[in-house]
């Protein structure tokens, strides 16, 4: 940046839901005490429920410590072996590097049947305590009576992929490719997972949180649950995660106060409930939480009734960061129809989206649609020599290249050939199906682990629209921005999103009060201009919000009226946000 810039981004917003620490217990000893308290003489089943990445080792051996139980029956043991488990979802997981048929598996089908009825009858012959742990741990200690419930952030879990300390669910791979177990656990294990979960919630006795491997905080069922009813009816941020690229940019290294010494940072996922995380805050405690949590127990209140109808306990809308800035473009790409991901991944909508330009330095570029009169079959055999290493692509030959400046909106519906360029910071505005890009062309690069990142020119050739060409993309894809309402000292304007897309974009700018609704439905808010502003309700409903610039947050559908102003250094100051949802009128 031009200038030294001073960052309030917040990197660890939190969900108040006690002034007090009353009832959270902090490190080993603690949880221990209240677990020995929990504990009746006689016949006693512990259940420990893990999602699976915790490190299930470590907890059984604090847990074997605090209670001394006379058995533990361990989860794990009930499994299938492992070429059966693999043998199980083969099909669908398929050869491809990075995409397969999302899973429809329940955990009990990962189980055998034999060991399973094993180790319940080792169960109930044990006459004093006794610890059941692991991922399907209440699948083997129906009834317990204990429940526990050990949660993992998904972008704690990556982490511990990548470095090689956590297995897939029923395998002993930790050394696999982290590209490899990352797949198997998004299309397979975390569906399982969370198939589980949705029917523990309200009988989880205690919330165990280890995503701090040395500070591990246990808070009540109750307390749990009352966090994610607050979360419901207030607007809330997610925990923002960061992650290099071989294309990432130093953008956000000021504007997020990110180290200085990281090589660049790519992506910021700002908004992914599905990926992202919660801090729930009771006194100076905060406990981790998945914010996906949040969409499976208060689906109506967060998405509201049209909303959750249409997709049911999944968030649709995801905001996130892409960094260029003195750094590369984006792998030339597109993203698959409708039909196409329905088809051919079990998904039930596509990645449609649009790039928000919170900035743009000199040069800065989106490649978006195709010029005019182009060859297709010439621009498809050219992108099998450039993968082969024959040749370099000319996207500039058959791929319009637009300038982009500061608060400029494209919009990018399903099928359209598309790239941000160097020197663009892009406020990503989609659908949630993030991992569904069909890299065409990465300009010759390796990705960060020194090999070339997965190419998939086939999906991308049954994708690609190729009337959308240069006059097309002008007259519908690029700041296709109209005033649609004023007031003292705010404009509202539309921005996009196209008709082929679900979500709807709006963007106020505003020197004093803007009135908004949620209209019955979750609204995802960026502050894409001005230093700080407050959201308010009218009715007192919940306390002030402070949001700062480029932070993103959500407010859901419950909130109903609420006022958004500029707030401490931007009071007087023209301020902006933009605004998405769901379009839920014909």
């Amino acid at each position: 940046m031009s200038k030294p810039y001073i960052s309030n981004y917040d990197k660890y917003p939190v969900v108040p839901v006690s002034d007090s620490r009353d009832g959270c217990d902090v490190g080993w000893l603690a949880i221990a005490r209240r677990l020995k308290a929990c504990v009746r003489p006689g016949r006693f089943v512990v259940c420990v429920e893990c999602y699976p990445g915790c490190f299930e080792k470590e907890i059984e051996k604090q847990l074997v410590r605090a209670l001394e139980p006379q058995c533990v029956i361990r989860a794990n043991e009930c499994y299938l072996d492992e070429r059966a488990i693999q043998s199980l979802y083969a099909r669908d997981l398929g050869d491809d590097p990075v995409f397969a048929f999302m899973g429809k598996y329940e955990l009990h089908e990962f189980l055998d049947e034999r060991e399973l009825a094993k180790q319940r009858n080792r169960l109930s012959h044990a006459s004093g305590l006794t610890l059941v742990i692991g991922t399907g741990a209440t699948l083997v200690a129906e009834p317990w009576d204990l429940l526990i419930y050990c949660d993992m952030a998904r972008w704690e879990i990556q982490q511990r992929q990548r470095a090689g300390e956590v297995p897939n669910l029923g395998l002993q791979n930790c050394t696999e490719r982290p590209q490899a177990k990352y797949k198997r656990a998004y299309f397979v294990d975390w569906r399982v997972a969370d198939r589980l979960k949705k029917t523990l919630f309200s009988r989880i006795d205690l919330l165990l949180d280890t995503n701090q491997r040395d500070l591990p905080k246990m808070i009540t069922g109750a307390q749990y649950l009352q966090g994610l009813k607050n979360a419901a009816h207030r607007p809330f941020r997610v925990v923002p995660f960061f992650d290099p690229g071989p294309w990432g940019g130093q953008w956000m290294k000021e504007v997020c106060d990110l180290p200085r010494d990281a090589e660049n940072y790519a992506w910021c996922f700002d908004c992914v409930p599905e990926e992202n995380s919660l801090l729930l805050g009771f006194g100076e405690v905060k406990v981790e939480i998945p914010s996906i949590n949040l969409v499976f127990q208060h689906p109506r209140e967060l998405l509201g009734e049209a909303v959750h109808a249409r997709f049911g306990t999944e968030f649709p809308i995801r905001f996130d960061f892409l960094d260029t800035m003195d750094g590369g473009n984006l792998s030339f790409q597109v993203h698959p129809l409708t039909e196409y991901i329905q088809q051919q991944f079990g998904m039930n909508y596509t990645q449609d989206e649009s790039y928000y330009m919170l900035d743009a330095g000199d040069g800065g570029c989106v490649f978006l649609g195709l010029k005019e009169n182009i060859d297709a079959n010439q621009m498809m055999a050219d992108l099998l020599q450039a993968q082969d290493g024959a040749i370099q692509f000319d996207a500039d030959k058959y791929v319009n290249r637009f300038p982009a400046k500061k608060h400029d909106h494209f919009l990018i519906p399903a099928g359209t050939p598309h790239c941000s360029g160097k020197n663009s910071m892009v406020l990503e505005i989609s659908a949630t199906p993030y991992i569904f890009t069909f890299k065409m062309w990465d300009w010759g690069r390796l990705g960060l682990d020194g090999t070339p990142r997965p190419i998939h020119l086939q999906h991308g050739f049954r994708n690609i629209q190729w009337d959308r060409t240069t006059p097309w993309v002008e007259n519908n894809l690029i700041n296709a921005i109209e005033s649609v309402a004023q007031g003292p000292g705010w404009q509202e304007e539309r921005t996009g999103l196209h008709e082929r897309e679900f979500i709807e974009t709006r963007r106020h700018w505003f020197t004093g009060p803007v009135q908004h609704s949620t209209n019955r439905g979750v609204n995802v808010l960026n502050l894409c201009e001005g230093r700080q502003a407050v959201v308010e309700s009218p009715t007192g409903k919940f306390p002030p919000f402070i949001v700062h610039y480029a932070e993103t947050f959500i407010i859901p559908a419950a909130v109903g009226d609420y006022v958004i102003r500029p707030h401490g250094p931007s009071e007087g100051q023209r301020c902006a946000t933009i605004k998405a949802f769901v379009r839920t009128n014909p």
